[in-house]
């Protein structure tokens, strides 16, 4: 037997597909039960957005926060959009050039009339390399509105050696 034999359809048949997947979405009831199944598997995933993920060992997927990252000749600003979150749930720490971004969130809802209860918990860690060497004892962090805001002033040394480099046409 050879692997071609495997595959369901193959180069000579075109795009055809097998007769036991077209009599799948014959049904109905079958048809619907896999159009929602793929709308939770959507969901587990987190749409691919930023969006918090609903599963995983952390409680939010992978690529949240959302950051922005600035960098200018006297410093650099990074932001997060951190919805959800108070001041004191998260912290920020700048360790060998590294500035560390680390929440923690936790939800709980319970409704004795309705007799349910849901409790959310998850957490994150976000560590961005800086590049540059930064006046520690001046980064400055804010917090409003879900937005977190670092400013990094860079030391005079890293200010000097930026180099600009001419564009010719």
């Amino acid at each position: 037997m050879s692997v071609r034999d495997l595959i369901p359809w193959s180069r000579n048949n075109g795009d055809q597909v097998p007769s036991l997947l077209r009599e799948d979405n014959r049904d109905p009831f079958l048809s619907l039960h896999r159009e929602v199944n793929r709308l939770f598997d959507d969901v587990f995933r987190g749409f691919g957005s930023g969006l918090p993920s609903l599963r995983g060992a952390s409680g939010f997927g992978a690529r949240w926060p959302s950051v922005e990252i600035s960098d200018t000749d006297k410093d650099i600003k990074v932001t997060a959009e951190i919805p959800g979150l108070e001041e004191k749930d998260i912290e920020v720490l700048l360790n060998d050039g590294v500035l560390t971004l680390k929440g923690e969130k936790r939800s709980e809802t319970e409704d004795k009339e309705k007799q349910f209860s849901e409790r959310y918990y998850g957490r994150f860690e976000r560590r961005i390399p800086l590049g540059a060497e930064v006046k520690e004892d001046q980064v400055d962090a804010t917090f409003k509105n879900g937005v977190l805001t670092v400013s990094l002033p860079k030391t005079d040394k890293a200010q000097s050696q930026v180099k600009r480099i001419s564009i010719k046409s």
